[in-house]
Parts: C-alpha cells; structure tokens; sequence
C-alpha cells in the first residue's frame, strides 16, 4: 500500500494500453520515447549555450564598463528576482500546454528580445550605454535579461519531458545528462563570453546570440516530442492558468515543503556568491583569461553530471543533496582564504561539479513523487521560492561589499585584524563575505539533516513506486 499523499499508479484502465503492448512493440516505444529525448536535450544545450553565452558577456561587460559591484549585483539579483516572480507562471504554462509548444514559445520570445536588444546597442550612443546611472543601460540590460529569464520556461518543460520520456528507473541519470550539457554550454559560454567581450565588443556578441537562437528556434521545430495530449489536473478549472493544486501536491508529500525551503534558504546564501564571483575572478584575472578560466574549470559541470549518469544518485538521492551542499560550504570557507589564483580555481571546479548533483537529486525526488500533471506548477513553485532568496541577498551584499566591507578590508585595522584567516591582497573584503556565507550554510545544512522532515521525506521517496515507461504519455 502507498504512503498517504504519494503518488500511486494510475488506475488499470489507463495503464492496461501499456500492458498490452508486445515485448518489440513496447521496446520500439520505449528505444523511440529516448531517441526524442536525446533530441530535445541537444536543442536545450544549443539554446542554453546562447542564452548563457549573451548573459555571462552581458556581466563581464557591465562590471569592466562600469568598474562597480554594485551594478552587477543589482544584474545578477535582478535576474534571481524575476525567475522568482515568473516560475509559478512559468509552471503552470508548462501544466496547460504541451511541452513542444512551451519550448517553441520559450525560443521564440528570446529570439525578440535579443533582437530588440541589438536595435538598442546600434541605435544608441555608446556614452548612454556605458553610463549605468542613466536609464538606457538598464533597458539594454533589462531586455537581454528578459531572454534569459524566459529561458527558464523551457528549461522547466524539460524537466517534466524527463518524466514523459525516460522510464522511472533511469531518470537519475538523465537528469544527470541534462546537468552534463548545461555544463557543456557553461563551458563554452564562459570561454567564449569572455573572448567576445573582450575581442569583439558586445555589439557583435549581441549578434552572434541573435543567429544561435534563430538556429535553435528553426531546429526545434523539427524536434519530435510524442504527446497525445495535454495532462489535465482533475481539481484544476480546465483552460485556465491556476495555481491550484500547487500546494495540496507539496503539502501531501511528507518532507517536500521543508526540502523546498531548505533550498530556498541555501539559495539565500548562494545569492552572495552569484553577487561576488565575478567581481572576485576579474580581480585576479583579466577578462579574457577568466572567461577561459570558468570554460576550463566549467569541466566540473560535465564530471558532476557525468557522475550522476553513470552511477545515479544512490538509494536516496534526499541525503546526496545535502552532503552536496556539505561540501559546497567547505569550499566557500577555504577557496578565498588567499588571494592565489590556483586556489580559486581548483574551488570552483569541484564547486562546479557539486552543482548538477544537487540539481539532479532535487529534480528526481520531484519527479518520482509528484503526479506528473501537476510537475510543472511544482518545479515552476520551486523556481520561484527558492530564486526569491538569492536577490534579497545579492541586493543587500552588492551595496554592503561595494561600500562597507571592500573599504574596511582595506584600512589598516581590516587588514590587521583579518590578516590571520585571509591573508593579504586587493579583494579580501569579499573573501571575508564567502566565509561568513559558507559558516551559515553549513549550520542550516546540519539543522536539515537533524529534522524529522529529512526522515519523513526519504521515506515518501523510498515507498512511492517508479511510474510506468511512456505511462504520462500514455494518459495525456
């Protein structure tokens, strides 16, 4: 008998078409469900490798122009902020339409944005452009961010696509693909942002973003996704956008809203590195070499997810996320305590590997214990909560560093007094606020793994049985 509130298998009616299935006809379904999933995945990597590439310039281009902290905190809590606002919507987009569709609406508003933006960047002097006190920097900013938040629109189609495609006993692993190519596309990103930014200017890497997207925008449309349907919730008014059923799926998952708060909480802290990492890398590098320097130490992307596609994520995947996010905060507490080039690196790489870890095990515990019909207001929910805290953060940290922290570390009594855990150099005021963000990560992971809730949630993940191959596609 299933756990109270967890999913249960549909009942036999729905599942008996599955069933009747001869072995080759089943296997031809099954070889072809992962054949469209392969595809989709290449799409996502071809259209994440352009967002993130126009994103990451956008960045390194705002902070050399404007030489301040500030601006790029306020870019980067900016986008945290309308993921936030936008990921409920963005679910419950993904719940009402088929997933192909979503993905074509995601490509195609992108593609306008990035348009809109280089109209901007050739209609406007380049003193209006740099000038981050008046308005036109931020619309420019403004419009690329927008493609990169609706971005997030396909990216959570394609984590309710795992659960349509790949049978349950596999989605581990793919979800652990999907981690691998979005380190491939970081990879490339962070290589090439930073030698387009620096050799070809941001009128041309606008440019090129615009053809990429074209490019994935025409090849979606190529792209087979096998739907029947739309996958109706029941408690759901039809055709319309609710939120409905967003909660009661949480709340009847014993453990999944404090998993999502925890999130939330960690995401709070992860908003001071998102403020402060590039800040710090362009202290030690110049543009060109720390755009090679995330591409090189990007690697631990594709070995993380690497890791999980092989290997999985183990029994329970609830207490692989927080030894990840143990060992997240190790690293936030050593990786800037000397301003050496080499340590900062190697940090960041097998920072970069714990990250499609944590993403795959929170994705896979939704996908085995959520009804699939309401998966995209879930991860849309998630999205949302869990982005709300990085831009309180990134936002209060931006000013907080830029005016206060950065100064003190460099008076005689910021160095004399701190020399001891963080040595000497120009950006240890931002080293002291890694540490101090990685010592509160550190006590809320512990907290987690103490809670009742860490138990009652592996054991809803233990006892709810893995959905059928094709079984969402089937009763769409």
């Amino acid at each position: 008998m299933s756990a109270p509130g967890v999913m249960m298998d549909p009942p036999s009616s729905e599942a008996e078409p599955a069933m009747l299935e001869s072995p080759d006809t089943a296997e031809h379904a099954r070889t072809s469900r992962m054949r469209s999933f392969y595809q989709v995945l290449a799409n996502t990597l071809v259209a994440n490798v352009t967002t993130s590439y126009l994103w990451f310039a956008l960045t390194f281009w705002a902070y050399l122009e404007t030489r301040n902290v500030l601006a790029t905190s306020i870019i980067g809590g900016s986008y945290m902020l309308l993921v936030a606002v936008f990921g409920v919507v963005f679910g419950a987009i993904v719940d009402h339409m088929k997933k192909k569709a979503v993905m074509v609406l995601s490509s195609l508003i992108t593609l306008a944005t990035y348009l809109l933006a280089g109209a901007l960047f050739l209609a406007l002097p380049a003193s209006a452009l740099i000038d981050w006190g008046g308005p036109w920097f931020w619309l420019f900013a403004g419009v690329i961010l927008i493609g990169g938040v609706v971005e997030n629109l396909r990216n959570i189609a394609l984590s309710t696509t795992v659960t349509l495609l790949v049978p349950g006993e596999r989605r581990d692993r793919a979800n652990g693909l999907v981690g691998a190519v979005q380190g491939v596309a970081f990879m490339v990103t962070s290589v090439f942002s930073g030698l387009s930014v620096g050799l070809l200017g941001m009128g041309s890497t606008v440019f090129i973003a615009i053809v990429a997207t074209a490019v994935a925008f025409v090849h979606l449309l190529f792209v087979p996704i096998p739907e029947r349907g739309v996958a109706h919730d029941p408690d759901a008014p039809p055709r319309r956008l609710t939120f409905r059923g967003v909660l009661p799926a949480i709340r009847s998952v014993p453990g999944l809203m404090p998993l999502l708060l925890f999130t939330t909480f960690n995401n709070l802290v992860g908003g001071v590195f998102m403020a402060l990492m590039d800040p710090y890398g362009l202290t030690l590098f110049s543009v060109e070499v720390w755009g090679i320097v995330l591409g090189v130490t990007s690697i631990g992307f594709i070995i993380g997810g690497g890791l999980v596609a092989k290997f999985g994520l183990g029994k329970n995947p609830v207490r692989t996320l927080l030894w990840v996010n143990v060992g997240v905060s190790v690293l936030g507490l050593t990786f800037a305590l000397r301003e050496w080039w080499w340590l900062y690196a190697v940090g960041m790489l097998v920072f970069m590997a714990l990250m499609p870890v944590a993403e795959a095990a929170e994705q896979t515990i939704i996908q085995r214990v959520v009804p699939y019909e309401t998966q995209g207001r879930v991860f849309g929910f998630a999205a949302s909560i869990e982005s709300a805290a990085a831009p309180i953060s990134a936002f209060l940290i931006g000013p907080l560093a830029e005016f206060w922290l950065i100064p003190y570390m460099r008076t005689d009594a910021g160095r004399d007094g701190w020399r001891w855990l963080l040595g000497d150099g120009e950006a240890r005021g931002i080293a002291l606020v890694f540490v101090a963000a990685s010592l509160v990560m550190l006590v809320i992971v512990v907290i987690a793994f103490l809670s009742p809730q860490y138990r009652r949630l592996s054991r809803s993940y233990a006892e709810t049985p893995a959905p059928l191959a094709g079984q969402a596609a089937a009763t769409a």
